[in-house]
C-alpha cells in the first residue's frame, strides 16, 4: 500500500493470482479481475469478467451421482490485447527483461495502471503505459488505453486486440472436476467499421450477453485509421493491425467496451445496445471525468479519518480500510439499487463459492445502513423477491413459514453443494452446510437493523414485516416441545461453526440445540411479535390476513420465545450445542507443531481419516457470535426472558473458553474476536483487528483470496471502526454512542446517514462531537452512554466523556 493506493513494483508469477483479485475493477453491474491484457487462463493468470446476477446451472457426474451446480458465469474477456515488435514474439513479461515494472490500483480514481520499460531479446528498449477502468457513471462501459514508445528502434509494430469468449469457469482448482462450459456461442463479427461484436448465451438460464468494442489509435493528437485483418472463431473476434512506429513517437490505442445482457432494464436488443454504446466515439478521458466525479462522491460518504499515535499503524489501518471499502463498493455500488441481485460472499472478484449469496450480509449491511441505506434496501428486496421460494422450500421440508437457503443464487432455491472436495485428501465428502438454518435469522436481523437506522416505514409495511413474520413462523414450526424439560428445542441443524455437522458416529447429520441458532430464533420471534407496534393497525391486520396468521399462532410464538432450551456446561459456559461437553479436547500444540497452519483443521483431520466432529474445536465459535450481534444489555434481557442466569462474568468467561478452542478457519472469526474483546481486552482486540485487515491483502489463509475477496470479513473490519470501537448502536429509536477507542487510536471521524439526517461524528478518548447537516427533518434522539439527548438538523453538540 502506498498513499492509499495498492502498488506492486515487480512482476511475480507466484503472486499474480492474488494481485488479480486485489486489483479487480468493477461498478456493481460488472467487474473484471486485474489480469494483464496479454494473459490467458493458465497456472499464472486468470482473467475473469463477472456480471452481477448472471448465473447458470450445469450437471456433473460425481462419485456415482448426478450433481447440479449453479455458478456465477465467467464472461468473455474484453481486455484481450497484445503486441509484438518486428521479428519478435507476442509480448510476454516472462520472455523479456523488465527494466522497470509498476502496477498501481488507484483507489480514488478507481483505475488500474501498469508501467513497464522492457528490453527484448534483440536489445531494443520499449516503454509501455496502460490504464483501465470500469465506469461508475455509465455502468455498461469499460475502457482500456495503452501508450507505446520505441526508445531506440523503429519499424512495424503489430497489435492484436479483441473479445475472447473462449472462457470457462476454471478459476477455483477444486471445482475443475465440475462441468464448467457455461457459454454457448451466438455470433462473432466485426461491424460498423472498427467495432467488434461478440454474442454468447448461457446454456441453461438463457441469458443473452453482448459485448462490443471500438478500437482507435492516435499519434501526436492525430487519429490514425490503420487497416486491419479480422480474426474470428465461433467464440472470439479480434483485429490485427500493423502500424509504423518511429523512435520516441508514442502510439496511443484506446479500447471502449460495452457489455449488455437480456437481464438489463430498458434494453430490447443487447447486441444493438452494446454496439451503439461502443461506437459512440467517446475518448478515455471523456469517460474518466464523470467516473471520477462519482467515485469522489462515494468517498465522501464512506471515508474514515483516523489519527493514531503510531503514524505507521495509522497509515496501514487507513489504507487497508480504504481498500476494503473500495472493493465492497465495486461489488455493491449504487447501481445495484435498480438490479435484482444479492451480495456474493466473494464479491465479483472470482469464482469461489460459485458466486453464491450466504449470510455475509449480516456483516456487510451495517456499513451500508449508516452510509448509503438504499443499497441495504436493495439487498433486502433481493431477499423479499425470493420469499415465496423460501416458503415453498419450508413446506417441502415439512415446515411452515420461510426457510431461506444457506446458499442463494438466481431464484433463491437452495444452491448449497451436495458434495465438496477436500483438496488435502482428494476426497469428495457429503456437504451438510444447508442445515445452517440460521441464515433466516440473519435476514430478519438485517430487516430490523435497517429499519432502526432508517425508520423506512414504507419498506417495513410493504416488504419487511411479511418477511419477518414468515421467518418467525418457520422457527415456531421448527421448534419442538420437550415435555421432560418443559422447554422447546431446535433439532438437527448446523451453527456458523462448520467444523461440526453431526455427532460422532451418528447416522444422520445435524446437531441439537445449537445455542446461537436457538437464541437467534427467540430474538426473531420477539421482533416479529413487536412488529405490529411499528405498523398502522390496519396494515398489520392486512398482512396477517394475506399470510393467514392468527392469534393462536402469535400466542405460540410468545410461549416459545420464553421457553426455548439453551444448553450449558462447566457451571455457566454456554454450550455451542447440546452434547458439546462430551467431545474430546483437541491437542492444539501437537497439530501446530506438525502442520504449522491449522486454520482448516477440518480438512487436515479428514485427510487423516478423522473428523472435527469428535473435538472441542471450532472454525469460528458460534457462542461468541452472540456477543458480536448483541450488547450485554440485550443478552441479559433475552436470558431473563428465558429464565436463565446471565451474570457480569458470563461474557468474559465464555470468550476465554472458546478463544482457546478456535482455529480461525473462517476469515470472519478474527473480526468477531476483535469485536467481543474490544471492551475487556483492548490490546488483544486491536491485534485481531490488524490480523483481520491483512486477511485478503496478505492472503493469510494461504490461497483463498486468488479465488475472490472475502466480502464479509472486509466489511467486518469497517464495522469494527464504525460501530464497535465507537459503541454505536441503533436501538429503541435512539442512536447510541459509547466509545471505547483502542489504545493508541487518538481520534476517529466519519459521516453517517441516520433517519434522513447526514451527520459527522468526531470521537476522541475524552469527547464526542456530533454535527448534523441542515435539513427539513424531524429531530432525532442521541444517546451518549446512558443519557439521551434530542438533536435537530443544523445542530452541533459536544459531549465530554
Amino acid at each position: 500500500m502506498n498513499e492509499r493506493n495498492l502498488v506492486y513494483r515487480d512482476f511475480n508469477p507466484r503472486q499474480e493470482a492474488l494481485r488479480e483479485t486485489l486489483c479487480t475493477l468493477g461498478n456493481g453491474f460488472f467487474a473484471t479481475r486485474g489480469a494483464t491484457p496479454e494473459s490467458k487462463a493458465d497456472d499464472v493468470h486468470y482473467p475473469g469478467v463477472y456480471a452481477a446476477g448472471c448465473f447458470n446451472r450445469l450437471e456433473t457426474k460425481l462419485a456415482g451421482r448426478i450433481i447440479e451446480n449453479e455458478c456465477m458465469v465467467n464472461l468473455p474477456n474484453w481486455l484481450d490485447h497484445s503486441f509484438r515488435l518486428p521479428g519478435g514474439d507476442w509480448f510476454n513479461p516472462l520472455a523479456v527483461e523488465l527494466l522497470y515494472y509498476c502496477q498501481e490500483l488507484d483507489l480514488r480514481s478507481a483505475s488500474l495502471k501498469r508501467s513497464m520499460r522492457i528490453r527484448d531479446a534483440a536489445g531494443r528498449h520499449t516503454r509501455i503505459e496502460e490504464q483501465r477502468m470500469i465506469s461508475m457513471a455509465q455502468p455498461h462501459l469499460a475502457a482500456y488505453t495503452v501508450t507505446i514508445w520505441a526508445e531506440d528502434w523503429e519499424g512495424v509494430l503489430e497489435i492484436r486486440s479483441g473479445l475472447d469468449g473462449n472462457v470457462r469457469n476454471s478459476g477455483v482448482q477444486r471445482y475443475r472436476a465440475l462441468n464448467n462450459q457455461h457459454l454457448l456461442p451466438v455470433s462473432a463479427d466485426s461491424v460498423d467499421g472498427q467495432v467488434l461484436l461478440l454474442e454468447v448465451m448461457t446454456s441453461q438460464s438463457r441469458n443473452h450477453i453482448a459485448m462490443a468494442a471500438a478500437l482507435r489509435f492516435w499519434q501526436a493528437d492525430k487519429e490514425l485509421l490503420p487497416q486491419f485483418q479480422i480474426e474470428k472463431t465461433a467464440r472470439s473476434v479480434s483485429h490485427h493491425y500493423e502500424l509504423e512506429l518511429g523512435r520516441e513517437q508514442p502510439l496511443i490505442m484506446e479500447k471502449l467496451v460495452s457489455l449488455c445482457s437480456s437481464r438489463d432494464r430498458a434494453i430490447s436488443s443487447p447486441a444493438l445496445a452494446a454496439r451503439t454504446s461502443a461506437a459512440s466515439g467517446m475518448r478515455y478521458a471523456e469517460l474518466e471525468r464523470p467516473h471520477g466525479i462519482l467515485w469522489h462522491q462515494l468517498w465522501q460518504h464512506f471515508y474514515f479519518d483516523i489519527e493514531h499515535e503510531d503514524p505507521e499503524d495509522d497509515a496501514e489501518s487507513e489504507q487497508i480500510l480504504d481498500l476494503h471499502i473500495f472493493h465492497l463498493l465495486q461489488t455493491y455500488s449504487p447501481h445495484v439499487i435498480d438490479l435484482d441481485v444479492g451480495l456474493p460472499a466473494r464479491g465479483l472478484h472470482g469464482e469461489a463459492y460459485r458466486g453464491h449469496i450466504f449470510w455475509d450480509e449480516l456483516f456487510v449491511l451495517p456499513m451500508f445502513n449508516l452510509r448509503m441505506p438504499a443499497i441495504s434496501r436493495a439487498h433486502l428486496l433481493y431477499r423479499y423477491r425470493r420469499l415465496q421460494q423460501a416458503c415453498s422450500d419450508a413446506r417441502a421440508a415439512g415446515y411452515e413459514g420461510a426457510m431461506y437457503p444457506w446458499q442463494s443464487g438466481s431464484n433463491g432455491r437452495e444452491e448449497s453443494q451436495e458434495l465438496h472436495l477436500n483438496p488435502k485428501s482428494g476426497n469428495w465428502i457429503a456437504d451438510n452446510s444447508r442445515l445452517q438454518r440460521h441464515i433466516g435469522a440473519a435476514v430478519a436481523f438485517n430487516i430490523c437493523h435497517y429499519y432502526q437506522a432508517t425508520k423506512d416505514e414504507e419498506f417495513l409495511s410493504r416488504y419487511g414485516a411479511e418477511m419477518l413474520l414468515e421467518i418467525a413462523r418457520f422457527w415456531a414450526s421448527k421448534a419442538t416441545y420437550n415435555s421432560a424439560r418443559e422447554r422447546y428445542e431446535i433439532l438437527r441443524v448446523m451453527g456458523p461453526d462448520e467444523y461440526h455437522d453431526s455427532y460422532p458416529d451418528a447416522d444422520l447429520p445435524g446437531l441439537n440445540n445449537n445455542a446461537y441458532t436457538n437464541i437467534l430464533a427467540v430474538w426473531v420471534l420477539i421482533q416479529a411479535l413487536a412488529v405490529k407496534n411499528n405498523l398502522p393497525v390496519r396494515r398489520f391486520k392486512e398482512i396477517c390476513e394475506e399470510i393467514q396468521l392468527d392469534r393462536e399462532e402469535l400466542e405460540l410464538w410468545e410461549k416459545i420465545s420464553r421457553r426455548m432450551y439453551i444448553p450449558f456446561h462447566d457451571d455457566g459456559i454456554i454450550s455451542q450445542f447440546e452434547g458439546y461437553e462430551t467431545l474430546k479436547e483437541f491437542d492444539w500444540d501437537s497439530y501446530r507443531d506438525k502442520y504449522g497452519d491449522i486454520q482448516r483443521l477440518d480438512r487436515i483431520l479428514e485427510a487423516e481419516g478423522d473428523t472435527a466432529n469428535r473435538y472441542k474445536a471450532s472454525k469460528q465459535a458460534d457462542v461468541l457470535m452472540l456477543f458480536y450481534l448483541f450488547s450485554a444489555d440485550e443478552l441479559a434481557e433475552l436470558f431473563e426472558r428465558l429464565d436463565y442466569p446471565f451474570g457480569h462474568d458470563t461474557i468474559p468467561r465464555n470468550i476465554d473458553y472458546y478463544l482457546q478452542r478456535t482455529s480461525h478457519g473462517s476469515t470472519l472469526s478474527r473480526v468477531v474476536h476483535s469485536w467481543v474483546l474490544a471492551r475487556g481486552n483492548r490490546p488483544e482486540s486491536w491485534q485481531f483487528f490488524k490480523q483481520s485487515l491483512k486477511g485478503d491483502v496478505e492472503d493469510i489463509q494461504g490461497g483463498t483470496t486468488p479465488e475472490g475477496i472475502h466480502a464479509g470479513a472486509m466489511a467486518g473490519t469497517i464495522d469494527l471502526m464504525q460501530r464497535c470501537f465507537t459503541g454505536l448502536e441503533t436501538r429503541d429509536d435512539v442512536l447510541w454512542l459509547n466509545p471505547r477507542l483502542p489504545r493508541g487510536l487518538l481520534s476517529l471521524a466519519f459521516e453517517i446517514h441516520y433517519r434522513k439526517h447526514e451527520m459527522r461524528i468526531y470521537l476522541t478518548a475524552n469527547a464526542i462531537r456530533i454535527a448534523i447537516e441542515p435539513a427539513y427533518e424531524m429531530p432525532i434522539c442521541v444517546g451518549v452512554k446512558s443519557e439521551r439527548y434530542w438533536m435537530k438538523a443544523g445542530e452541533t453538540r459536544e459531549f465530554i466523556l
